[in-house]
């Protein structure tokens, strides 16, 4: 008898949970449900071997007269004290998470949204330019000194190529001056007959090669300004003006909208009132870059001129000093623009010397 009560509550064990129902057994899907109830009945009823009056559902362990019915189809979740369910009114944090990244994916859609507008109506502005059919604001002073700027750093651009092309060669030149005079001093060596003449010609070349280096060392210091005030300082002005060039034509596509908004035709008073603020907004932006563009333009002017006019007189004096054979104008001339002089064919010390 212990043993057939033992195996019973095992399988009950093994059974799923009863419902507190008190009305019929529930239908459905739960073969496996009903199945285990059966079995247990049965069991109950085959080993009720003295109490044949015990049936199904008659005996002390009968079948329970309700079961669960479960949806297979659909994932259960379990539900732990501390995390309320959803219908109590108190958010988990599951539910503010997926708040969070609505409002994320909205503002993201949203951004999408204001620069797909601005785009189209920039590009429409530009094509409406160019087809002349609409007009465009201009600031024929500012424009004027835009298009000289531009003009300005062209010309300084090809300078700066041609000084690098005439550094190039010239550098081939005391390469090869170099190498005369070591062949010179070789030669001199070895034909005592020529010795004076070689060792004379060793010589020039020498100085040459060093008189050389000097003017190279002026020629690297033009180009490293000339390069800084092209490609850094100008085109960081330049930066500002196409900035500048864009919100002209942002500022006249939402001018054009406003223009083209007629009151009686306008839905709702609301759909005006933005349109006026985009104009306004895209109005203020527009003199702003303006008024920058302005600035930074007058302030390059004077750099310009400062920095041009050191570079021409330091280029003219180095070149004259060379070419004229004066060895010490030309380390004076690099010393008056604060040049490190490097020593011909210097041989760089160890670094535990330095």
């Amino acid at each position: 008898m212990a043993d057939r009560e033992r195996s019973i509550h095992e399988m009950l064990k093994d059974a799923p949970s009863l419902n507190d129902s008190c009305g019929a057994v529930h239908t459905g899907t739960e073969g496996g449900s009903l199945v285990l109830g059966s079995a247990s009945s049965h069991s109950i009823a085959g080993g009720g071997g003295g109490g044949g009056g015990h049936g199904a559902a008659g005996g002390p362990f009968g079948a329970p007269n309700s079961l669960p019915l479960r949806n297979h189809s659909a994932p259960t979740t379990p539900m732990s004290p501390s995390s309320p369910p959803s219908g109590n009114g108190t958010l988990s944090p599951t539910d503010s998470g997926s708040g969070s990244l609505i409002r994320t994916s909205a503002s993201k859609i949203d951004s999408l949204k204001n620069w797909s507008i601005s785009t189209y109506k920039c590009t429409r502005q530009i094509m409406l330019e160019k087809l002349g059919k609409s007009q465009r604001t201009v600031d024929s002073e500012l424009e004027a000194q835009i298009e000289q700027l531009r003009e300005t750093q062209r010309k300084y651009l090809s300078i700066l190529r041609l000084t690098r092309a005439f550094s190039s060669h010239f550098q081939h030149v005391i390469v090869t001056q170099h190498a005369l005079a070591d062949s010179f001093a070789d030669l001199a060596q070895k034909n005592p007959e020529l010795q004076k003449e070689f060792t004379c010609n060793s010589e020039t070349q020498r100085n040459l090669t060093k008189n050389g280096e000097l003017l190279l060392n002026a020629l690297n210091f033009f180009i490293s300004s000339v390069n800084t005030l092209c490609n850094k300082t100008i085109d960081d002005t330049l930066l500002t003006i196409r900035h500048y060039e864009t919100a002209r034509i942002e500022f006249d596509a939402y001018r054009m909208d406003l223009e083209n908004t007629k009151p009686e035709l306008t839905p709702s008073a609301a759909a005006l009132e933005e349109t006026q603020r985009s104009y306004a907004q895209h109005k203020e932006q527009y003199e702003k870059l303006r008024s920058d563009v302005a600035i930074k333009m007058q302030f390059l002017d004077e750099n310009r001129i400062k920095v041009m006019h050191k570079q021409l007189i330091l280029l003219h004096n180095a070149i004259a000093a060379y070419f004229s054979g004066n060895a010490m104008a030309l380390e004076s001339t690099l010393k008056q623009f604060n040049i490190k002089l490097k020593s011909p064919n210097a041989v760089t010390g160890s670094w535990l010397e330095q």
